[in-house]
């Protein structure tokens, strides 16, 4: 059984956390077990996220399960306020260290920095926030894969690229067949109508 801890905060960036949830929940759906997935916050009340949603934790960074995989989400709030707050960055290092793997997606990446787990590292980060996270040194940040796993740590670019990641890990802890059955489930096929790099 493997337990999924999903920190969130005020301006975490939704489908930073939402994408993989879905991939880990839709993992255990498809292979019926009893893998659990959790949204862990600093405190009991509503996190606001950075688009609006509302959204309820189940467990406080005091009183959730052990945790097998931690992922943490970017955003305004992971870039500009948790870095400096030391109760969550103390909990993503302790944390980091007991579980099997540690993730972040976009911005996250600078948190996961403040907090150390990144440090030494190749990481991916949202392109807008490359060279901010090169500046911080002690990281080699690398600018052109969705997600790069380094050891124990795994990171993705911006935003739509952690489900690319949480898709990689659940192939990695159960299979790639089993990964192409939930990418299949969830008919996550990319093919977007407007191209990023195409001319305007």
């Amino acid at each position: 059984m493997t337990t999924y801890g999903l920190l969130i905060f005020d301006e975490a960036e939704e489908l930073d956390f939402v994408g993989p949830w879905e991939v880990f929940t839709a993992s255990s759906m498809v292979r019926g077990d009893a893998d659990t997935a959790v949204l862990i916050a600093e405190g009991t009340d509503p996190v606001r996220c950075a688009k609006g949603m509302r959204v309820l934790p189940d467990h406080t960074l005091d009183d959730h399960p052990p945790l097998d995989v931690l992922l943490i989400p970017g955003g305004r709030g992971a870039r500009l306020v948790q870095p400096s707050n030391p109760v969550v960055t103390g909990w993503i290092a302790k944390t980091s260290e007991q579980a099997q793997w540690t993730l972040s997606v976009c911005t996250g990446a600078l948190l996961l920095h403040a907090a150390g787990p990144a440090r030494g590292r190749r990481i991916a980060t949202h392109w807008q926030y490359e060279d901010a996270l090169e500046e911080k040194g002690e990281v080699t940040v690398v600018r052109d894969a969705r997600y790069v796993v380094d050891g124990d740590v795994v990171s993705s670019q911006g935003v739509s690229a952690g489900i690319d990641m949480a898709l990689w890990l659940v192939g990695k802890l159960h299979g790639r067949d089993h990964a192409r059955a939930v990418r299949r489930y969830i008919q996550y096929e990319p093919a977007p109508p407007y191209l990023a790099d195409e001319p305007l």
